[in-house]
């Protein structure tokens, strides 16, 4: 379910245009019920390349940045905001990024259609925070949201989250810790305190840092089966205000 307006501001005449003339053909569209075929086929590809997905992309620039350098991987793009949308077409038709799609509606639909084990990376980058209570239940990284992503990616893919929300940071982390398809690539605290050299830096992540707000990067693996026993033993880490601390039982020790 959606929440909020799908437009924020009035777009260019070239923007529209290419919601007109270039969304129709890059367009990623999902059954109302079941799963959908491999999406790799919609790609021209001469045999199924690797698949990767940005859910809530934005103004588009990370998915470009990764699309432009590797051009032999599919992505999917998925943003329920008009004004994202077209300033991915953009990049796209400016950068002649052929190995670009887009799902301009709620990740959880296409989520739930996609096949099973189809994805290698996945990134929800400073997803809305909704940080009033009475709103945390629209939060997307929810156990049955995990669920299905967890099924619809491959053994060894990649999760790669960001935010610059103390709630939400933790909320995430409460959920993928005790999740058993996830296991978190952290080996020190200052692996998700920097970001890695292929992950490029965003509009928003300059705007936030800019307001002297903390950002942090979360990196977790899809395991090969759902068993618990996998998780991380003994870890603990200090969470900017707070520490997160975990036993072998992968159970929290310590709130943050």
């Amino acid at each position: 379910m959606l929440y909020g307006r799908r437009r924020r501001r009035r777009l260019s005449p070239r923007r529209r245009a290419l919601l007109e003339t270039l969304l129709p053909r890059l367009r990623i569209d999902v059954p109302e019920a079941g799963r959908m075929s491999d999406p790799r086929t919609a790609f021209g590809f001469a045999a199924p390349p690797p698949l990767w997905l940005e859910i809530g992309f934005g103004a588009g620039e990370h998915l470009a940045w990764h699309a432009a350098r590797r051009r032999d991987t599919a992505f999917i793009g998925c943003e329920a905001f008009i004004d994202g949308v077209a300033a991915l077409l953009s990049k796209a038709a400016e950068e002649e990024l052929a190995n670009v799609r887009v799902f301009p509606d709620d990740a959880r639909r296409l989520v739930a259609a996609l096949p099973d084990r189809c994805l290698e990376r996945v990134f929800v980058l400073f997803p809305d925070p909704w940080p009033k209570a009475r709103h945390s239940k629209r939060r997307l990284m929810s156990a049955e949201f995990l669920d299905g992503l967890a099924r619809a990616m491959a053994p060894g893919a990649e999760l790669r989250l960001a935010t610059d929300h103390a709630g939400l940071r933790r909320w995430m982390l409460a959920r993928l810790l005790v999740h058993p398809d996830f296991a978190w690539l952290a080996r020190e605290a200052g692996d998700w305190r920097r970001r890695p050299p292929d992950w490029p830096e965003t509009r928003y992540e300059r705007k936030a840092r800019a307001a002297g707000r903390a950002c942090v990067y979360l990196r977790f693996a899809r395991r090969e089966g759902p068993s618990r026993s996998a998780l991380r033993k003994g870890v603990l880490f200090s969470c900017g205000g707070g520490e997160l601390a975990y036993s072998a039982a992968g159970q929290r020790a310590a709130r943050p």
